[in-house]
């Protein structure tokens, strides 16, 4: 019977009886049949095969992909590459200028001096930790020829630019172990937009990954590493990069996709030959420690890939599906083996306040089947969640805000006027488009004066985002969600004034909270970016005086503009160490000029233009309610709790009284429960203590006498009166505590 199964399962597989007879003993070894044969099952059943075991028979269609497109596309590469080479020897090694961010200037020599070769001559150190380099405002491979004079910045991993190029690099590396392994035919792989760690998607046809395959993927990535591979750069054309990856589908789509005047980029790295517009570290041996975190499905719409995770659903290339379903491997790694082990094990601490289960334990957020995108905010959530408006709203009330409500649909007109038209071809097709920033369109209902500038408005409005739906089941990730939208219309004379004040607000509202945060001014223009360069200019300038003025550390970040103009980004850290993006404060000259909006200046003969300000301080409201959870612990501020306080009789005879101090704390507006049960007054108190009570309230018959009660607040246990009590209550909550 299991020679049987066994002969069944190899045919199932493709092979021929004849070909496995031998392999398989007559029944009357007992000992090997009962040692062998489920061995080789489960080695068919799970497709894991040693290649040297197969070697003899059918081979494995990897194999067939792995032969074909490897050696041509290396063959291809070194072919280009030598092309190159020779081209760029032959040019004139003219005399160039570097200069350094300390001002100094280096000699190099046009098309041989590389970043490196100035990283070598300022210290060994340097050279030995430089990842990467920026050239005149170009991220730049440490290994390419400088071309021009030039302003050269070189980072390390402890740079924003470093770790991102670091992480980017290992998708490559983790790119190379799948392609070996699995003969899968690779798709995208960048650095997560979280800027923490990394992925790569491919397509794996029937083999479904999951956690059992990790340590093949990281053992074939390390044995890479070990052998120390450079990363190489060429360029090439669209038919070039056409023929080089004919025998992948995925990446001839990308290719044919790519606008006509965009420079082709392939990278090697070992056996692997992709295409990726860099740039990358100098060789894969800076990564010493890696790790796969998890594999689920995943999609890609378009040039701009992004990190999902999308567990129990089937998810399509590029969203369709008609297409194939892709696999997307996530991945870790450090330049040492201790910051790995510290990043794992603040993985796992994460995951013990994760709103998928922390949430509903504390009967904050329920799920449920009639639902399968979204999630309930139950009655204590509801309050949380309803406390961070009202915070933020009387905010805006004492630093002059005036908040509106504007409607959700809008004539594709406006969209058309505010250029957005352009850059979302998906929405010219309709005749609505759904609700964006049009708080132009209230300062416009009516003539303005200078005198009624800066005028600032605010809005807790719903947003909206194309999310693909296999990506909605984290809380994070919503199509519709609200948001503290904030804009700022004034002068151009009111701007630094105007945005130090918005970073004050911002630093108020973070330290509330317990987040520290860092200040980045982001600066490159996008490709699609609108607005003339000189006006650009002066946007970054009014935003560099007013960081300056605001008096705590900021860096630049040259790159990740936004459409309309350069911006500040601010990210959050919480007590996990997790580093969220929430706040956004960003200048826009663009948008007044697409609708035309004005003012009555001093001079009553002119007309100016204002200038906006936006920003954002909690973000989506749902997002922000998920990084509070795991930053508290659940253990929520007295001020932002769901549960302020609960009263817990000792007896049946203190029931009464019990009612009354709970009737009484909640007349002044706190939330207060009483634990009416039949239960020892320990149990009810240690059931209090894990709900995360703010305040136990232990009433026996003494303090009904006396009408006061024993408060339990963490570890003390203290009597007082019912007013001193509501005293301390008031004063947490005036207080933010």
């Amino acid at each position: 019977m299991l020679r049987r199964y066994a002969i069944h399962n190899l045919r199932r597989n493709g092979f021929v009886y004849s070909t496995v007879t031998a392999m398989v003993p007559h029944p009357k070894d007992d000992d090997y049949r009962d040692a062998a044969i489920p061995k080789l099952i489960r080695m068919f059943e799970s497709r894991r095969f040693f290649y040297s075991t197969v070697t003899a028979m059918v081979p494995h269609p990897k194999d067939d992909y792995l032969n074909a497109a490897i050696p041509k596309r290396i063959k291809m590469f070194e072919s280009i590459q030598a092309e190159q080479k020779t081209q760029r020897l032959s040019l004139s090694p003219d005399p160039i200028k570097v200069t350094l961010p300390d001002g100094t200037v280096k000699d190099a020599a046009k098309w041989q001096t590389t970043p490196f070769d100035v990283a070598k001559e300022i210290s060994k150190n340097l050279a030995n930790n430089a990842l990467i380099a920026r050239v005149n405002g170009v991220l730049w491979d440490m290994a390419r020829p400088l071309e021009q004079d030039c302003e050269l910045r070189i980072y390390k991993f402890e740079d924003d630019e470093g770790r991102d190029t670091f992480w980017h690099s290992s998708a490559l590396i983790l790119g190379q172990s799948l392609e070996m392994e699995y003969g899968c035919k690779l798709c995208v792989g960048l650095c997560t937009t979280r800027r923490e760690g990394f992925y790569y998607d491919a397509f794996y046809g029937d083999l479904g990954l999951n956690d059992d395959h990790f340590k093949q993927i990281e053992a074939r990535a390390l044995k890479a590493v070990g052998e120390k591979q450079p990363f190489e750069r060429i360029e090439v054309t669209r038919d070039q990069a056409l023929e080089m990856f004919s025998d992948n589908e995925f990446k001839v789509e990308i290719i044919n996709d790519l606008p006509a005047d965009k420079t082709i980029t392939v990278y090697r790295c070992g056996s692997l030959v992709d295409l990726s517009r860099g740039p990358h570290i100098p060789n894969n041996s800076f990564v010493k420690a890696i790790a796969c975190l998890k594999a689920s499905s995943a999609y890609w719409r378009g040039n701009k890939a992004r990190p999902t995770c999308l567990k129990a659903s089937s998810a399509y290339w590029r969203g369709n599906k008609a297409r194939p379903t892709l696999q997307r491997v996530y991945g870790i790694s450090y330049p040492d083996q201790e910051s790995l082990k510290e990043y794992l094990l603040k993985l796992e601490e994460a995951k013990k306040y994760d709103y998928r289960n922390f949430g509903v334990e504390q009967e904050l957020l329920s799920h449920h089947e009639s639902s399968p995108r979204g999630w309930f905010f139950l009655p204590r959530g509801a309050l949380v969640y309803e406390e961070l408006m009202n915070f933020i709203s009387s905010q805006y009330e004492v630093r002059g805000y005036e908040e509106v409500i504007t409607p959700h649909l809008f004539e594709m007109d406006l969209w058309v006027r505010s250029s957005l038209a352009a850059n979302y071809k998906e929405i010219k097709k309709h005749k609505f488009g759904l609700k964006a920033i049009w708080r132009c369109s209230v300062f416009k209902h009516r003539a303005r004066s200078y005198s009624e500038l800066p005028l600032r408005m605010a809005e807790f409005g719903g947003r909206y985002r194309n999310e693909a739906s296999d990506d909605l089941s984290e809380l994070k990730h919503r199509r519709i969600f609200e948001k503290d939208d904030a804009h700022i219309f004034c002068r151009e004379s009111q701007i630094k004034d105007e945005v130090r004040e918005a970073l004050k607000f911002i630093d108020y509202v973070y330290e509330i909270f317990g987040f520290t945060y860092d200040l980045k001014l982001s600066t490159k223009r996008p490709e699609n970016s609108f607005g003339e360069t000189a006006t650009w200019e002066k946007a970054e300038s009014a935003l560099k005086e007013a960081l300056d003025e605001f008096g705590k550390p900021w860096q630049l970040n040259e790159g990740d503009g936004a459409l309309y103009g350069p911006k500040i980004d601010i990210k959050v850290s919480d007590a996990l160490s997790r580093k969220f993006q929430c706040a956004t404060l960003q200048l826009n000259f663009q948008l007044p000029n697409c609708f035309k909006l004005e003012y009555l200046a001093e001079d009553e003969a002119k007309i100016e233009r204002p200038v906006m300000i936006h920003m954002a301080i909690l973000g989506s409201v749902k997002r922000l309610f998920n990084i509070l959870l795991g930053h508290y612990k659940g253990k929520w501020p007295f001020w932002l709790s769901p549960r302020q306080a609960i009263v817990c009789p000792v007896s049946k005879k203190s029931q009464a009284y019990a009612k009354k101090v709970k009737d009484e704390i909640y007349s002044k507006g706190f939330l207060v429960d009483a634990d009416l049960r039949y239960r020892k007054i320990e149990k009810k108190v240690r059931e209090a203590q894990l709900a995360q009570y703010n305040y136990i309230l232990v009433v026996g018959e003494q303090e009904a006498e006396t009408g006061q009660v024993s408060v339990r607040d963490k570890v003390d246990l203290t009597t007082m009166s019912i007013e001193g009590l509501l005293e301390r209550f008031s004063e947490d909550a005036k207080n933010f505590r």
